[in-house]
């Protein structure tokens, strides 16, 4: 019988695991045991001296994980929401995505910046944002964007061994989101995405909680006589392109659906990119599907119509058809 675990656990097991194979791997952030978005659940409590609660203060503790990771160890530092990220730009944007570079190469900055994103239901405009295009724009930043357990757990065990800056973003919705992982160690490598449904009339490609929405309009799709592709990117940067090009190849066809608000965005990113790269292949105009450029609001038949939804991937898919 194969085990199923939601996607906190996931985390939950990359970072004990890894505390116990590497002395150096430790977590720092907010009101770890008792947060959420954490999974409620203590690591091993053996490891408890490497678990640090901090003050409520993302520039402080955000600049001390940077001083760490200079210094040999391998921090994780845990915001409790990516928007909390805002406060500590001049860290992330400025310092650690550029020492590497500006050192020339001989400082390594092996951290690990954990971020719950998106909107989960009635958070409203402060503490529902997605933020990944901030990342992807900003050089030297690696930003991982996982939708199933299975990839959550191996991507992290793999960020956390990396020796460069890693943005990892799960979304609030998916955290007890189940699915399959196995008790074996595996990791899963950066830049490599996964077809989730074959399909050879038009691509989707998404990632974090719009995959999930995507696959349910290729399903209602499907009855309607339209093959759908669903492309799951998991990570955006180092991001997939060979994948998003082969498919799009055979399918002539491009959606882009994501949560983050359309201007700007990273699917307007990869839009740019299919069309500078794969003009010859394409068949139709290529769709963006995002939330619309306004705050996330409290109410939630308001916040529904401002994010995406299945009825809005579905109509853009049948709109280039």
């Amino acid at each position: 019988m194969q085990r199923e675990i939601t996607c906190n656990q996931a985390i939950n097991e990359a970072i004990g695991e890894e505390m116990k194979r590497n002395s150096t791997v430790f977590l720092m952030g907010e009101d770890l045991y008792g947060n959420p978005t954490f999974g409620g659940k203590p690591l091993d409590l053996s490891l408890k001296k490497r678990v640090l609660n901090t003050p409520i203060s993302e520039p402080s503790f955000v600049g001390a994980g940077l001083g760490a990771a200079l210094t040999g160890m391998r921090p994780i530092v845990k915001l409790m929401f990516v928007d909390f990220s805002l406060m500590a730009l001049d860290q992330i944007i400025n310092q650690i995505a550029k020492i590497t570079y500006m050192s020339g190469g001989n400082a390594k900055v092996p951290l690990v910046i954990w971020a719950p994103e998106g909107a989960s239901g009635r958070s409203a405009a402060q503490h529902s944002q997605s933020l990944e295009g901030i990342f992807v724009g900003t050089p030297g930043l690696k930003v991982i964007t996982p939708s199933t357990p299975y990839d959550v757990k191996g991507l992290f065990k793999t960020a956390i061994r990396d020796n460069n800056p890693v943005i990892f973003l799960t979304h609030k919705r998916l955290n007890y989101l189940k699915g399959h992982v196995p008790e074996e160690e595996y990791l899963i490598p950066f830049g490599q995405g996964t077809i989730k449904r074959k399909g050879d009339d038009v691509t989707i490609v998404s990632w974090l909680y719009t995959l999930n929405k995507s696959l349910v309009a290729a399903e209602q799709l499907k009855n309607e006589g339209i093959s759908v592709e669903v492309i799951d990117l998991r990570t955006l940067v180092p991001l997939d392109s060979k994948l998003i090009l082969d498919s799009v190849k055979k399918t002539g066809r491009l959606v882009v659906a994501e949560e983050e608000a359309k201007r700007g965005s990273v699917a307007s990113e990869i839009a740019a990119f299919v069309a500078e790269e794969g003009f010859q292949y394409l068949k139709a105009p290529i769709k963006r599907v995002a939330s619309k450029n306004v705050p996330i609001p409290f109410a939630k038949t308001m916040e529904d119509f401002v994010l995406p939804q299945v009825g809005d991937i579905v109509k853009a898919v049948k709109d280039i058809i």
